[in-house]
């Protein structure tokens, strides 16, 4: 049997306690959290809130609903250009990384973070931070999956799988992020085909084109503003190419983790996690 597993991220619901998150997931129908930022666990950008106490209660929590988590997502700011925040990042992500392993987690993404202005630098405080924090991720068994992001120094597909090889770790994988498709390049299937065994994750939740209709689908002011714009919403509402994404996937031999990752919807959170998970079966139900 596939060793896949179906995870939802659960932001959209970041409201219900920490000790109540894992029987609500299961009542959503998923077996896996794979956990994003909140305030009461690791929030963006900021040391870690929990202690100990609370991460073995919460792991007690996991066992009895039967649910596991497949990976913590935190973001910090490990490439960004200010030394003082990288440090700071550093020491953020360390104790994560306890925190992961305390939980009998050993799988962690997150985002390249820095500038896109200033790649070069961003790349330099990227290495700085990975030279203090791989033998830590060795030292306690966690692996690492990274996604291009829109607004970091990486954010096309093909150059975030080119870094990742350079970085020449077989614990550090590549993440598929299908609402950033039309940020990072546009090519679902070819950007899997060229990640091939170094894609371990894929998120999944639609988007539209913001490029189309000669980038006039979306209007932002000032004209020439660099921000990026994109949506985490159900799969079929946007312009992602799902049929497409999911036989890469399979030709790929995918056997990773997928995660329900819509955030457009927290008034409808439960029925949009419960449809997220019947569409996902939809698609495998083709699956060897």
């Amino acid at each position: 049997m596939s060793p896949m597993k179906i995870a939802l991220d659960p932001y959209m619901i970041r409201h219900v306690p920490l000790l109540e998150l894992p029987s609500v997931v299961a009542e959503l129908g998923y077996e896996w959290i794979e956990l994003s930022p909140r305030e009461d666990f690791i929030p963006f950008f900021r040391h870690p809130r929990v202690d100990d106490a609370t991460v073995r209660k919460f792991r007690k929590a996991l066992d009895a609903a039967g649910v596991g988590i497949s990976s913590l997502l935190p973001l910090f700011r490990w490439s960004g250009p200010d030394e003082d925040a990288r440090q700071a990042a550093v020491r953020y992500w360390k104790r994560s990384i306890q925190i992961a392993a305390d939980l009998g987690v050993n799988s962690m993404i997150s985002e390249f973070n820095g500038r896109p202005e200033d790649p070069d630098r961003s790349e330099a405080q990227f290495w700085k931070s990975l030279d203090e924090l791989l033998p830590v991720f060795e030292r306690e068994g966690v692996k690492l999956a990274l996604e291009p992001h829109p607004d970091d120094f990486i954010e096309n597909g093909y150059d975030a799988i080119n870094l990742i090889r350079g970085i020449n770790n077989p614990d550090v994988t590549f993440l598929y992020c299908a609402p950033h498709t039309f940020h990072i390049g546009d090519d679902a299937p070819g950007i899997i085909a060229y990640a091939g065994d170094l894609l371990t994750h894929v998120h999944l939740a639609d988007a539209f084109d913001h490029t189309a209709s000669s980038g006039n689908r979306y209007i932002l002011n000032p004209p020439g503003t660099t921000a990026r714009i994109h949506q985490h919403l159900d799969m079929g509402q946007g312009e992602v190419d799902f049929d497409e994404l999911f036989r890469e996937l399979r030709a790929n031999g995918f056997d990773g983790t997928l995660t329900a990752c819509v955030f457009a919807w927290e008034e409808r959170a439960k029925e949009s996690s419960v449809f997220m998970r019947k569409k996902i079966d939809e698609y495998l139900t083709t699956w060897p």
